[in-house]
């Protein structure tokens, strides 16, 4: 696929050994749906493939990277009847999620604005990660009565620890950028107007290196802490799909549409 392809939310262009990916759902702060999240798959397979790339920038189009999950997306049905949170995990975004860690090159990741739920699952996933100054990591999950997923217990528990990570899963708060840095979840951070150039000429950069060496480099220091992605990712879709049939999570999305604090009776 290398040169320019268009799929409807999702924009691929490979230049210069650089396949840029760029979420393109601006109206709905890049929200996934499962149209946009199948595409994405399959254009993070292809760059991963194609032996023109030599590296990869993963950007959102608009104001932010990416809002996570699109809540007015409705949810399919379980044969019990319950909303089936584990299905679009395990046929679209793990593989998103296992696509990049798998791919022998790097993967560039720039956050501008927001960054929430599956969002920073994808931002994660990356090898590196730039974000703009005024951008921020949310894990909303808690919100509407659900656990992070998409990867995200692990690349956290792995990079900050138990106690930032369970404050981040368990609160639901903002991390800035800044804070973000300092944490070691971001590698850079820059004034919004200088993000993207920036982040491509990280990726040219990266692209200009030995491939092999990349690749070397990438699979040991993966190997070191995921021993398992796979089955980490398998048990997040397992205890995300419990929620499906609590009274709770309808609640957390009855009051996420009101705009509203919801009232969870652990039910």
């Amino acid at each position: 696929m290398t040169g320019v392809s268009r799929y409807q939310d999702v924009l691929y262009d490979v230049t210069e050994g650089v396949a840029h990916i760029q979420l393109n759902r601006p109206e709905a702060l890049n929200a996934w749906t499962p149209a946009m999240g199948a595409e994405l798959l399959d254009a993070v397979r292809a760059a991963a493939a194609d032996p023109d790339v030599r590296s990869v920038l993963i950007t959102g189009a608009g104001r932010a990277f990416c809002a996570g999950a699109d809540v007015k997306d409705p949810r399919e049905l379980t044969a019990e009847g319950v909303p089936d949170l584990s299905r679009r995990l395990r046929e679209i975004y793990n593989p998103i999620v296992l696509a990049i860690r798998h791919s022998d090159k790097p993967f560039v990741a720039a956050v501008q604005g927001a960054s929430a739920g599956l969002g920073v699952s994808l931002a994660l996933a990356c090898d590196l990660l730039l974000a703009a100054e005024s951008s921020y990591l949310l894990l909303a999950f808690v919100g509407i009565a659900v656990m992070p997923d998409g990867g995200s217990t692990a690349f956290l528990s792995e990079r900050l620890g138990l106690t930032r990570s369970e404050e981040l899963c368990m609160l639901g708060r903002r991390l800035p950028a800044d804070k973000a840095k300092a944490w070691g979840l971001v590698n850079a951070v820059h004034p919004p107007g200088q993000l993207q150039s920036a982040a491509l000429g990280l990726a040219r950069r990266l692209a200009a290196e030995d491939p092999r060496r990349m690749a070397y480099v990438k699979s040991m220091l993966s190997a070191s802490v995921q021993h398992d992605l796979s089955r980490h990712l398998e048990l997040e879709a397992d205890l995300q799909q419990r929620h499906g049939a609590t009274d709770d999570y309808e609640e957390g999305r009855a009051a996420f549409a009101d705009k509203r604090r919801p009232h969870f009776s652990g039910t």
